[in-house]
């Protein structure tokens, strides 16, 4: 899969952490079936997850936690790394904020749980996010802005100045409730 031009602007320099490391991993899909993609399972081996046995468990929760992991972020929220797993335990990450902005981590309510994914931009109706086990695959997506529960902000030693709204058009498909 390749890079949406729309989103060029989020792979120059200067670009939160959290948001250069999905870039990085931008298209790795889930491997239907029994066989499991080694680049998800090792996210778990890296964060001390054993319970994580398949890719075909919700993943989510696992990409935030190995992208905060790369950035040096603190996730001493998580009693347990396996927390991390449910999406909604998000809402405990970084700071909270008002308003989302580029790299924000924002959390989503959806039938059956929950949707955890990084900001990068938004339209009218909709917030575009940059998460894993989206259609089973990193990528970005529009999901609705009456799903979110929860805007949080990691924290910063200097935040970088690319930290801000971004407006867009509505080019992407929007996100189910299936997960």
């Amino acid at each position: 899969m390749s890079f949406p031009a729309a989103y060029d602007d989020i792979r120059r320099a200067g670009m939160p952490k959290m948001i250069q490391e999905a870039v990085n991993l931008y298209g790795t899909l889930e491997t239907p079936g029994p066989a499991k993609n080694p680049v998800i399972m090792n996210m778990a081996k890296s964060l001390g997850i054993p319970e994580y046995t398949s890719d075909a468990i919700a993943w989510c929760g696992l990409l935030m936690g190995h992208l905060a992991r790369l950035a040096g972020k603190d996730l001493s929220m998580f009693p347990k790394p396996r927390d991390m797993l449910w999406a909604l335990n998000w809402s405990k990450f970084g700071n909270p904020v008002p308003t989302p902005m580029l790299g924000d981590v924002i959390v989503f309510k959806r039938n059956g749980g929950g949707h955890v994914a990084l900001y990068v931009g938004e339209d009218t109706d909709a917030f575009h996010i940059l998460g894993g086990n989206q259609s089973d695959q990193i990528n970005i997506i529009r999901n609705q802005k009456s799903k979110a529960v929860a805007f949080r902000r990691p924290a910063y030693n200097i935040q970088p100045a690319s930290v801000q709204r971004i407006m867009r058009a509505k080019s992407v498909t929007i996100f189910n409730d299936k997960g």
